[in-house]
């Protein structure tokens, strides 16, 4: 059990039997009374917002939330494929619940898939994927007017800025928490 003096930002708690994060927080402590704790929650099943205060004597549960380590498959229309490495389960989620991850998924990359009971709610990617770059535009030796980077266009559609030096059909490190190139890969 958390007590409302836990409370603090992306804590996940569980309010009615739906699962919440905190998403800001905020302690005041008036002259006399109780400290109150303001916090914004967000619905992680839903996605709606709201403020709500807490009086110190608050308490929650936490969140019975788990992750399993899935195999991304496919894309079909609006909807992820994932199927879990040990009992080939597959699951499906939404553009939504998949986000931003959508630019860096690629065929058996494995992820985590984040778990509420059994409900699905969003994608955890490794903190770097290898892309092929599909769209470059070529580097003329010497051409420093056009700056230190050039935007290229990775296999899954998504747009970055890299060095010059980059080739189409070459493979890059990307940084998924940033979006952003770190280095060739020999292959």
């Amino acid at each position: 059990m958390y007590e409302a003096s836990d409370l603090r930002k992306n804590l996940k708690i569980q309010i009615d039997g739906e699962p919440y994060v905190v998403t800001d927080f905020q302690f005041s402590k008036p002259g006399k009374g109780q400290a109150l704790y303001r916090c914004k929650l967000k619905n992680m099943l839903t996605g709606a917002q709201f403020e709500r205060t807490f009086r110190s004597v608050d308490t929650f549960e936490p969140a019975d939330l788990n992750e399993r380590r899935m195999q991304y498959l496919y894309r079909e229309e609006n909807k992820y494929c994932f199927m879990d490495n040990e009992s080939y389960e597959q699951v499906y989620l939404t553009a939504d619940q998949v986000g931003e991850a959508a630019n860096f998924l690629i065929e058996n990359i494995d992820v985590e898939i984040l778990f509420f009971g059994e409900q699905p709610l969003g994608v955890t990617l490794p903190n770097f994927v290898d892309l092929t770059v599909t769209k470059a535009e070529p580097w003329i030796k010497g051409d420093t007017a056009a700056g230190n980077s050039k935007p290229i266009v990775v296999e899954t559609g998504y747009q970055l800025q890299a060095p010059p030096f980059i080739e189409e059909g070459e493979k890059i490190r990307i940084d998924t928490r940033t979006g952003e190139y770190v280095t060739r890969v020999k292959e």
